[in-house]
């Protein structure tokens, strides 16, 4: 009985676990808008940035992600979300992107400082670097890269794991006694080494489940590592 019953654990797709058909994506021929928004569920004046983020779902040509960071945790509401390499990423967007200090809630467009409720123009430009992503039958997710004419030498890539749909009940801190609701929230993230753009390349990016009823999608960008530009994107759901 005791092996029978392992057995069938092992059989058993563990809860929470995504089933997602095998399938290539490729970046097009301009570059999407990125949107960055950094937001805490600490921070009163963060979710009316939520709610314009969740807005921004189904446009085209845009892909979003909002980084909650960790830096309001100790007003009283530890924000489920947040993590210290996102705040890394923010503090180390400074100067780059054209912000001066990290504040939330921070926009960040296509790496640059954003003050407006209205996205830029979507760009005309070609595109200098080719993004994809394939997912194989067995679930391996692998990220390609490949140069195009006008791509410079150095090139930084990024990922992230986004979920819609999420909703917290805040029972302390500046929003106490709020239900938020969150888009395009980052789960996982990642930088890629330094890429030089010699030929083609390839990478293996972790898949993990996501919070079951939370469907994940995946998203990389290229940036270009003088002044933090981004060189395309691309983006692969389940």
């Amino acid at each position: 009985m005791k092996l029978t019953a392992l057995l069938l654990a092992m059989a058993t797709p563990l809860a929470g676990a995504q089933s997602c058909p095998a399938t290539t994506v490729q970046s097009g021929a301009t570059v999407p808008r990125i949107v960055e928004l950094y937001t805490s569920e600490g921070c009163s004046s963060c979710p009316p940035a939520d709610r314009w983020l969740s807005g921004l779902k189904g446009q085209p040509g845009v892909i979003a992600a909002a980084f909650h960071v960790d830096y309001w945790n100790g007003l009283g509401w530890p924000d489920r979300f947040s993590s210290p390499a996102f705040t890394e990423r923010q503090k180390q967007g400074v100067g780059v992107n054209g912000s001066r200090y990290a504040y939330t809630p921070q926009i960040v467009i296509n790496g640059r400082d954003w003050r407006s409720a209205s996205l830029p123009a979507a760009s005309a430009e070609p595109a200098r670097v080719r993004l994809g992503w394939s997912r194989s039958a067995s679930g391996e997710l692998k990220l390609s890269a490949e140069a195009l004419p006008g791509a410079p030498a150095h090139v930084q890539l990024w990922w992230a794991r986004v979920e819609d749909g999420h909703q917290s009940r805040v029972r302390a801190g500046e929003n106490r006694g709020e239900t938020l609701n969150h888009d395009s929230v980052v789960r996982e993230y990642g930088k890629l080494p330094l890429w030089e753009g010699r030929g083609p390349a390839q990478w293996a990016v972790p898949v993990k489940a996501a919070e079951p009823g939370h469907a994940s999608r995946w998203l990389a960008v290229a940036v270009d590592v003088r002044d933090g530009h981004t060189l395309q994107a691309v983006e692969i759901g389940c």
